[in-house]
C-alpha cells in the first residue's frame, strides 16, 4: 500500500485477471472504508479457509519496474526504515500516482496517467498522393501535396508551415481525401532549443589518467567506485562525457548523471545534448507532471540511454546501467528532507554495486567522509590538480570588514568592480541571503518583526513591499508598525541580494546587472534564461546566492566578490565549517575559468577561521586534516554513524511528552540489547517552530552502524506514537536544524 504501513496485504485475484496480472503493476483494491490503488508484488496460494477481499481492477498493462529495481526499492525501505509502499510511490512519477483531469482532446486518462495525444493527418492514398478533383486547389492543394509527400503530419506542424488551415483540413477530411488520427506524443522538456554539435576535447595528462582508470573499470564490468577530486575548472565534465561515450559504445549500457540542483541542469544538459544528441532524458522538479511522466516512459521503454537529473533521478527505470556520475557529490541537496529521507549520493553507490557498474563521485571539495573512504581504500582516488590549459587558480584576497549602514560593499570591491567594467569583463557578487534586509527591527523596544508560525525573523523584500517568511510564506505588508509597542518606523537590519543589486545599480548605472536567487528564477526555465544571458555576455555583474556558486562555467568572469563569507559558520551544526569551506571554495572557483586570470575579494568580519583560511589558500588537504581532528575527537562521521528522530505537532506539550517518552524507551531498549549507542536529547530543534508546528529531536550516535540499526529497528516495533504528534526517523541525517 502507498501508505505509512509496514508489511504487505493479501487479496484474491479474480480468474478474469489471472492471465493479465503480473508483479509490478498497480491494482485497485478495497482497503477499510475506501478504495485505493496499490502495488502488486507477487502471488501466493491462499490458505484453507482464508477470507480475502478481491482485487477490483488492474490499472496497468505492463509492469512499472523490473525485478532488479524492486530489489533496489526493498533495500531502500529496509535501510531507511520506511514503508515499502511509500518507497514505491516516491520512485514513480506523479503522472502515475496522481489522478489527473482530462484537458480537452489533448490529454486522455489511462489508469490515472496523463498521456498526451495530438491530431495527425494523412492522405488516403498514402505517400506520393496528388490532389484530384476541382475541390482541391490553392492552399488546400499545397497542404494536400505536402501531406502526401511526407505520409503523415501533425496538425501543429501544418499550422506552423501554412498558418491557420483548420478550414481546409476539415473540407478535405469531409470529402474523404484526408484521414485524421490521434497519436500519442511525448512532451518535450527542451522546448524548441537547438544545440550545435560538439566533439570530444583533447585531455591533459591528469584527465587522461583518470579516464583510463574509468575505462578499465567499465571494461571490467564489476562494481568500481571512484572519487574524482578535481580543482574548479579542471575539466571534470569532459572526463564524464568521454567515459560515458565509452560506456555507450562498447557494452551497450546506459548512463545516469546526478546533479544536486535544477540550477545546474540547463548548462550540463546543453553539453550532453551537444555531444550525444537527443537520446537524453531529464528528471527534475521543474518539469510538469506530464513532462516528467513522459520522460519516465521514454526511460522505461529503453528509448533513451542517458538520464540527467536531480536526486529523484536515482529512481529512473534505467536498465543495464554501466556508469553513474554524481556531480558535486558534496552537496547536501542530494538528501531528501521529508517523507522518504533518502540520500541519492549514497544510493548511487548501492545501485552501482547492484548493477556491477562504475560510479564516479566528482567534486572540487569532496565530503570529508568521501575523502576518508578514498584514503581507506574503499574508493579509488582520481585527482585533477590543475586547471585546463594550466590556467592559474584565481588570486584570492581576504578583506576584514565591519558592517556599516552606508553600504555592504567594501571600497576595494567597488573599485575592482569599476575597473572590471572599464575593461569589459564580467563579475560575480555572491551573498547567500536573499531579500533586501535580513529583518526589520523596532528602534524603540528592540523587537524584530518575526513570523508567528516559525521561529525566524521575517525577511524584508523591498520590491514586493512586504516582509516574508522563507519557510511558510507568511507576509506582512510594508510599511508596518511594531506589533509590541506600536512604533511607526522600523529599521532595516542586515543585507540581502536585493539590497546589493540596488547599491550596484546606483553606483554603476551604465552596467548590465542581473540577480539570480529564488525570487528571480521563478517560473519554468528561469535558471536557464539568466545563465544564457551571462553566457552571451549580456550581463556585466551577476549577483546571486549559492545558485551561482556551484558547477557553472562562466569563461568571461574574471572577478568574484564574496560578501559575509563566514555567515554559515554560525549554524548549530557540526558540519558548519565543512559547508562554509565548500561553498566558499566553489564560488572562488567561478573566477578565471577563461583565457584571462581571475581575482577574488572575500569580505568577512573574522577571516582568520580555519575554514576561510584554507578556502582562500585553495588548500583542501589542510582543511581536511584540521576538520578530521575535530570529528575524531567527538565521534562524528566518518568516525561514527548518526540517526535522528524528529517529533513535531501543533500542541507543544504533546510534542515534549512524546519526545521524552521516546527517549525513555530508547534507554530501556539499549540496556536490553546490550548496546552502547550514545543518545543526545531530546531537545528543541534550532528552528523550534516551523510552519506552525513545534519541533523536538533526538540524536543517536554510535561507531557501529549495525548497532544503531538494531536499536532503531527495535524502537520501531515497540513504539506507538500519539496521533497528534508526527514522528520521523532520519538515518544518516544531513540537516540538523
Amino acid at each position: 500500500m502507498p501508505l505509512p504501513l509496514d508489511g504487505t496485504f493479501h487479496y484474491q485475484l479474480p480468474e478474469a485477471f489471472a492471465g493479465k496480472a503480473s508483479p509490478g503493476i498497480r491494482v485497485l483494491v478495497p482497503f477499510g472504508r475506501r478504495t485505493v490503488s496499490a502495488y502488486l508484488l507477487g502471488f501466493s496460494a491462499a490458505s484453507e479457509g482464508q477470507q480475502l477481499k478481491t482485487v477490483l481492477e488492474l490499472l496497468d498493462d505492463e509492469p512499472l519496474w523490473t525485478d532488479a529495481q524492486l530489489a533496489f526499492f526493498r533495500w531502500i525501505a529496509d535501510y531507511y526504515l520506511h514503508p515499502l509502499g511509500e518507497v514505491l510511490k516516491t520512485a514513480l512519477p506523479n503522472g502515475i500516482n496522481r489522478q489527473s483531469r482530462k484537458s480537452g482532446d489533448e490529454t486522455v486518462l489511462i489508469g490515472g496517467r496523463k498521456v498526451k495525444k495530438e491530431r495527425w493527418y494523412r492522405t488516403v492514398q498514402g505517400p506520393g498522393a496528388r490532389g484530384q478533383g476541382p475541390e482541391v486547389k490553392g492552399k488546400s492543394l499545397e497542404i494536400f501535396e505536402f501531406i502526401g509527400q511526407v505520409g503523415a503530419v501533425a496538425a501543429a506542424e501544418l499550422k506552423t508551415r501554412f498558418g491557420e488551415c483548420s478550414v481546409q483540413l476539415k473540407k478535405m477530411r469531409e470529402s474523404g481525401l484526408l484521414v485524421q488520427e490521434k497519436r500519442e506524443v511525448y512532451r518535450n522538456p527542451f522546448g524548441s532549443s537547438v544545440v550545435a554539435a560538439d566533439s570530444p576535447k583533447s585531455l591533459n595528462r591528469h584527465q587522461q589518467t583518470a579516464l583510463d582508470q574509468l575505462i578499465a573499470g567499465l571494461d571490467g564490468e564489476q562494481f568500481s567506485p571512484f572519487l574524482l577530486h578535481g580543482v574548479t575548472g579542471s575539466g571534470k565534465t569532459e572526463v564524464y562525457l568521454q567515459a560515458i561515450a565509452h560506456c555507450l559504445s562498447n557494452n551497450n549500457s546506459t548512463a545516469l548523471v546526478l546533479v544536486p540542483e535544477i540550477s545546474l541542469t540547463p548548462q550540463l544538459v546543453q553539453r550532453f545534448r551537444a555531444r550525444f544528441g537527443d537520446g537524453i532524458a531529464v528528471l527534475h522538479s521543474a518539469l510538469s507532471d506530464g513532462e516528467r511522466y513522459d520522460e519516465w516512459r521514454r526511460i522505461r521503454r529503453c528509448e533513451v540511454r542517458i538520464v540527467i537529473g536531480a536526486r529523484s533521478a536515482i529512481f529512473a527505470p534505467l536498465q543495464r546501467i554501466g556508469i553513474i556520475v554524481v556531480d558535486e557529490e558534496h552537496e547536501a541537496s542530494f538528501k531528501q528532507s521529508d517523507g522518504l529521507r533518502y540520500n541519492a549520493r549514497d544510493l548511487a553507490l548501492v545501485l552501482a554495486r547492484q548493477e556491477k557498474a562504475v560510479v564516479v563521485l566528482g567534486s572540487a571539495t569532496p565530503l570529508v567522509t568521501t575523502r576518508f573512504a578514498a584514503r581507506s581504500g574503499r574508493l579509488s582516488y582520481l585527482e585533477l590538480p590543475e586547471r585546463i590549459g594550466t590556467r592559474p587558480l584565481p588570486e584570492t584576497v581576504p578583506l576584514t570588514v565591519r558592517m556599516t549602514a552606508e553600504t555592504p560593499l567594501a571600497p576595494q570591491l567597488l573599485e575592482a568592480l569599476e575597473k572590471n567594467l572599464d575593461r569589459g569583463e564580467q563579475s560575480l557578487v555572491f551573498l547567500n541571503r536573499r531579500g533586501f534586509a535580513s529583518f526589520l527591527a523596532c528602534p524603540a523596544c528592540g523587537k524584530n518583526l518575526s513570523c508567528p508560525n516559525c521561529s525566524v525573523s521575517l525577511t524584508y523584500h523591498r520590491l514586493r513591499s512586504s516582509s516574508l517568511c522563507h519557510y511558510c510564506d507568511y507576509q506582512v505588508p510594508f510599511p508596518c508598525v511594531c506589533p509590541d509597542c506600536g512604533e511607526l518606523e522600523l529599521r532595516e537590519m542586515g543585507v540581502g541580494t536585493e539590497r546589493v543589486e540596488q547599491e550596484l545599480l546606483t553606483r554603476f548605472p551604465q552596467a548590465r546587472i542581473a540577480r539570480m536567487d529564488s525570487d528571480t528564477v521563478a517560473g519554468k526555465g528561469g535558471h536557464g534564461r539568466i545563465l544564457e544571458r551571462v553566457a552571451r555576455g549580456e550581463v556585466d555583474i551577476l549577483i546571486g546566492t549559492q545558485m551561482i556558486a556551484k558547477g557553472h562555467d562562466f569563461p568571461g568572469v574574471t572577478l568574484v566578490g564574496v560578501l559575509q563569507a563566514e555567515g554559515s559558520l554560525y549554524l548549530p551544526d557540526f558540519r558548519a565549517a565543512e559547508r562554509t569551506f565548500q561553498l566558499l571554495s566553489q564560488v572562488i572557483g567561478r573566477a578565471g575559468r577563461g583565457e584571462l586570470p581571475g581575482r577574488v575579494l572575500v569580505q568577512a568580519m573574522q577571516p582568520d577561521h580555519y575554514a576561510l583560511q584554507h578556502a582562500i589558500a585553495h588548500d583542501y588537504d589542510g582543511f581536511y586534516d584540521e576538520e578530521m581532528a575535530f570529528r575524531e575527537e567527538l565521534g562524528y562521521p566518518p568516525f561514527g554513524h548518526l540517526a535522528a528522530i524528529q517529533f513535531s505537532g501543533t500542541a507543544e506539550a504533546a510534542v515534549s511528552d512524546a519526545a521524552a517518552e521516546a527517549a525513555r524507551l530508547l534507554v530501556t531498549l539499549k540496556a536490553r540489547l546490550g548496546l552502547r549507542c550514545e543518545l543526545l536529547g531530546p531537545v528543541q530543534a534550532p528552528l523550534y517552530r516551523l510552519r506552525g508546528r513545534f519541533r523536538r529531536h533526538l540524536l543517536l550516535k554510535d561507531a557501529d552502524r549495525n548497532a544503531l540499526r538494531r536499536l532503531l529497528s527495535a524502537y520501531r516495533k515497540a513504539r506507538s506514537s500519539p496521533v497528534q504528534v508526527r514522528e520521523a526517523i532520519d538515518v544518516d541525517p544531513v540537516d540538523l536544524l
